[in-house]
């Protein structure tokens, strides 16, 4: 850990207690103590285990100040008003729990439930309240520290699949600084701990194709239950890519083949035994139908920044061809020509970068494709998957934006791979310019 990393987070840490006193101190000494275990796990991971720490702690300030902002200006409504309705079901729970009010209202049966969408962060908040008070301060930055530790635990998921240190630390510096993943990550919304645990379901998969352990088993079965009490349709995808990824195999050895069926075998049954499977079953049957799908994506058309209001994706014809112009406005969008607002406006440096990524990212994925397929299955069955889902779902350029993030954040993997290529190519031309001039010599 580097001296200089240490000093600026405890000025940051001592300068945003004394702004937002008194319920910054209370956040502040949850920072802290969430930010010492998140270091002791660090530590244990890798040789760059000093990298891993600084990039975590680095990536934690970045999100402290900006959710501090937030903070102080009021701004969470213009960026992200579900932060407000969480703050208030989750105290609403508590209330409950400590015989406050009785379970009796509309208000009390939507925070309470324990089905639907988004019902997890109901009770993470719930939980945290229940410690520290009601503290929407202290809830956002248990966010900013889970959204900090994706950093370290991309860095170790692109180990996995590449084993090149230099495209697992450029994997790990955009997840923490990208523009995007600072400002989802830094408030009181699903999207920064959504992003975690599905990293962190594929990490584990990726260690249990290597080494059977009921440790990673346990890591797994939580991330899928987490993802699932947050947002319910993303786990059917990440259970299609945990699936097939045990079913291919990493090596594609009988002994690879048979233990991705017996861990399958004890996902099921611990799924089952919690619940999950049965309310995913549920979930589908109430939300997974393409009129569902219709129905909210025309709630999102017609909202400020919608698009394609006359799409209809009711049938399997029409999500066809609502494909390509929901893929171009997923990963594009917003375009400079829709720019209308202050709060577009601020995107548009990081969109301008995210563009010139692209061809990177391609080169990135056609080698994946071509050398390290079995390793990143896993990765590129989700991605697609999902990147599939939204394309047909979405209708609002805003949360096309703000969703995005869940499948750049593998995206920026095969960019640190095909930036890698770019730069090994200079380097081995420099290295054969420079033997030339030898020889000439």
């Amino acid at each position: 850990m580097k001296r200089g990393t240490l000093i600026s987070c405890f000025i940051i840490a001592f300068g945003v207690a004394l702004v937002t006193l008194p319920e910054g101190g209370v956040a502040i000494l949850m920072t802290v103590i969430m930010s010492l275990i998140a270091v002791a796990i660090i530590r244990q991971a890798d040789d760059e285990s000093g990298f891993l720490v600084n990039i975590f702690l680095l990536a934690l300030i970045a999100r402290i100040i900006f959710g501090t902002i937030l903070h102080v200006f009021d701004l969470r409504e213009f960026f992200g008003g579900d932060a407000l309705t969480y703050d208030f079901f989750g105290n609403r729970i508590v209330e409950v729990w400590k015989g406050q009010i009785f379970a009796n209202d509309g208000l009390t049966y939507k925070a309470t439930r324990t089905s639907g969408p988004g019902w997890g962060m109901n009770y993470l908040v719930a939980i945290i309240y229940f410690i520290t008070g009601q503290n929407i301060l202290a809830a956002q930055f248990f966010c900013a520290v889970i959204g900090a530790a994706t950093a370290p635990l991309v860095y170790v998921c692109a180990h996995k699949v590449f084993e090149n240190v230099r495209v697992s630390k450029l994997s790990a510096i955009l997840v923490a600084f990208f523009p995007a993943f600072i400002i989802w990550s830094s408030q009181l919304l699903k999207d920064g701990l959504m992003i975690f645990l599905i990293v962190l379901a594929i990490t584990m998969v990726l260690k249990l194709q290597e080494e059977f352990s009921y440790f990673s088993v346990s890591i797994l079965i939580f991330s899928l239950f987490g993802i699932i009490s947050l947002r319910f349709y993303i786990f059917y995808m990440v259970a299609i890519a945990v699936v097939g990824s045990f079913i291919i195999g990493k090596s594609g050895s009988v002994k690879s083949v048979v233990r991705g069926f017996i861990i399958v075998g004890i996902l099921g049954i611990a799924l089952t035994y919690l619940g999950v499977l049965r309310s995913a079953n549920e979930e589908f049957e109430k939300f997974g139908s393409l009129e569902r799908i219709q129905v909210s994506r025309e709630d999102l058309s017609r909202a400020g920044s919608g698009f394609g209001e006359d799409i209809d994706v009711s049938t399997t014809q029409g999500a066809l061809l609502a494909l390509p112009i929901g893929f171009t406005y997923l990963m594009f969008a917003p375009f400079p020509w829709q720019i209308s607002s202050f709060r577009a406006a601020i995107t548009l440096p990081e969109i301008m970068l995210w563009w010139a990524m692209i061809p990177i990212l391609l080169s990135g994925l056609w080698f994946t494709l071509k050398h390290r397929l079995r390793n990143a299955i896993s990765i590129l069955i989700f991605t697609f998957l999902l990147t599939i889902a939204y394309s047909i779902f979405q209708g609002n350029v805003g949360t096309a934006y703000r969703q995005r993030a869940q499948i750049q954040v593998f995206l920026f993997i095969f960019i640190a791979v095909g930036w890698t290529l770019l730069k090994e190519r200079r380097e081995n031309r420099q290295i054969i310019r420079e033997n030339e001039k030898q020889r000439r010599r």
